[in-house]
């Protein structure tokens, strides 16, 4: 079984919907029978590098309302996120753009790091306030999880490489209807959008299952 995940880095229900999935696949029977595989999407393709502007001005500013407002709609989202046992840190929070992240992210899976390269690029910035898109900062999170500091530089440093493979993941989310994200996608034609429920999981993992195994 294949599950097709499309995220973002900055997008705070798509960390969520990984550990939900996570703590779904943890109850899920025939887990070992399961590929995950992130494709890339991003949220706001015309982000600037971080402009000092504090993630609840940026959220007030995007939706027309007070600081304060934002604020609480933040606490609201960082409650959904320490009930799955992270941490977010709103106030160092450090929008950017994300396409050199995706970039490395998809280097990395050629090295057999996806799943630690994603995991920490999300971390970063939702728990650590670092700025993902300095190529510096990148190459540090590479080297973390045992990717070569030189080697990630280099892939950064060219902006053709990987570029394409980012840009075939969004055209086929473009192509499939994704407008937001976190969007899952099961055998390529089960679909679960947004963070949803852990039990959502489990009973689709369990459906799809039953319905491509029914001999088992």
């Amino acid at each position: 079984m294949k599950i097709e995940v499309w995220s973002d880095f900055v997008c705070p229900f798509c960390y969520v919907g990984k550990r939900r999935l996570e703590q779904a696949l943890e109850q899920f029977p025939n887990r070992d029978q399961v590929e995950v595989e992130f494709k890339s999407f991003e949220l706001d393709p015309n982000a600037k590098p971080y402009s000092g502007q504090s993630i609840h001005e940026l959220l007030a500013s995007k939706y027309g309302t007070s600081v304060a407002q934002a604020k609480q709609m933040n606490e609201n989202v960082g409650q959904q996120a320490t009930d799955v046992g992270l941490n977010y840190n709103f106030d160092e929070m450090k929008h950017t753009n994300t396409f050199d992240a995706h970039r490395l992210a998809k280097y990395a899976a050629t090295v057999g790091k996806e799943k630690e390269m994603t995991e920490i690029l999300l971390r970063s910035y939702f728990e650590e306030g670092k700025l993902i898109s300095d190529h510096e900062v990148l190459a540090e999170l590479a080297e973390s999880v045992g990717i070569d500091r030189q080697a990630a530089l280099n892939v950064l440093k060219d902006e053709k490489q990987y570029a394409n493979d980012v840009r075939i993941d969004e055209s086929i989310a473009q192509q499939i209807g994704v407008t937001g994200v976190p969007f899952f996608v099961i055998n390529q034609k089960y679909s679960i959008s947004g963070a949803q429920p852990t039990s959502t999981f489990l009973g689709a993992l369990q459906q799809v299952w039953q319905e491509e195994n029914p001999e088992q």
